[in-house]
């Protein structure tokens, strides 16, 4: 009896395979071919799944928004019930870093993806959907916290909003070893005491 593939596993691996490949040899390496052959599956196997760069890239991004939500799940689980917002921005910005594994594949994935973007309409289309999604969330969290007393009323929500998310530019100057793991933590914790503590 035939075996039976698992088509969305099988997608999986071959995200994973792509994230290897970026995050060894850069997005310039990250072709079909050298893909497949990081996967363990032909060419033709993968094209099945995948017509084109851009379509497995576009996945290999929407696999990694999910694990990143994941792990933001968890984080916010660990914390007090309810938690504190500052404590739920904390969680969200140090996701959003490249402080471990899998951040950092995210991170160097989502690099390519913008780059792969600027000269793609549709690719265009849906980053900017995806980032506008996440600037979102940190703007409710930021308007929740002013309505709440725990961010002072005279606060501009979408500049604090665009200030926080300022603070993801810590993610070149990690990879490069310009910023140490800890300092960009403790510029993120400096920051977020200063915006509660202004209330």
């Amino acid at each position: 009896m035939p075996k039976l593939v698992d088509h969305q596993e099988r997608r999986e691996a071959i995200a994973h395979a792509l994230w290897r490949v970026v995050d060894q040899h850069g997005w310039s390496r990250a072709t079909l071919r050298e893909v497949a052959r990081e996967a363990g599956v032909s060419l033709g196997q993968l094209q099945h799944y995948f017509a084109s760069r851009s379509a497995m890239l576009t996945f290999a991004m929407e696999f990694a928004a999910d694990r990143t939500a994941d792990r933001v799940e968890r984080g916010l689980a660990a914390l007090e019930d309810p938690p504190h917002p500052r404590d739920v921005l904390r969680v969200v910005l140090g996701e959003m870093l490249p402080l471990h594994p899998d951040a950092r594949a995210s991170s160097r994935m989502s690099a390519a993806y913008v780059l792969e973007a600027l000269h793609d309409p549709a690719l265009r289309e849906r980053a900017g959907l995806g980032l506008r999604d996440g600037r979102a969330t940190v703007e409710r969290l930021v308007r929740e916290a002013i309505a709440r007393g725990q961010i002072a009323p005279d606060r501009d929500p979408d500049v604090e909003t665009d200030l926080l998310l300022a603070l993801t530019g810590f993610t070149p100057l990690l990879a490069l070893g310009v910023v140490e793991p800890d300092a960009a933590l403790a510029a993120v914790d400096q920051h977020l005491y200063r915006l509660f503590a202004s209330a």
